[in-house]
């Protein structure tokens, strides 16, 4: 896991949480500025990357090419491996511009993933809403789970 600076900021407003308790969930936890970490590596081997959430700022950062932060390299780094890349982006409404990255980065090969749930499932809590964007996430890399009810 890789938590940007600005993502330590909106945690505790969000979620509830401290950034420490998010942390502790994870296998390993890495420095967004550590350049030199692993995964800013392409000889470093792993399947895939999720940015989630995904803010329309660092998604012009990666169609423009600048890997000044770890997420931002390693993102690079694995468009540039041809590894499967998941945004979960999160911002509406969208500019021409926002759209124009986002469509720079899928002809790359990255998946666009708006946080969006499926009605059809009828949530009834933000745990149901949040669990069918995850879901759907898991579902692009082939992860099995019953997060939601698929539909018949």
């Amino acid at each position: 896991m890789v938590i940007s600076e600005t993502a330590k900021k909106i945690i505790p407003q969000e979620t509830g949480m401290s950034v420490e308790q998010v942390e502790a969930l994870a296998d390993r936890v890495l420095d967004d500025g550590d350049l030199f970490a692993s995964i800013s590596s392409g000889s470093f081997r792993y399947d895939c990357m999720f940015v989630a959430p995904c803010s329309e700022s660092s998604v012009a950062k990666f169609a423009s090419g600048i890997s000044d932060t770890l997420i931002s390299r390693a993102v690079a780094v694995c468009i540039k491996e041809g590894r499967k890349v998941i945004l979960v982006v999160r911002e509406t409404p969208k500019s021409a511009i926002m759209l124009e990255n986002e469509l720079k980065l899928a002809r790359c090969g990255v998946t666009i993933m708006d946080a969006d749930p499926g009605f059809y499932t009828h949530p009834g809590s933000v745990e149901d809403v949040v669990n069918f964007t995850v879901g759907k996430c898991l579902d692009r890399v082939s992860v099995d789970h019953n997060l939601y009810k698929r539909w018949e």
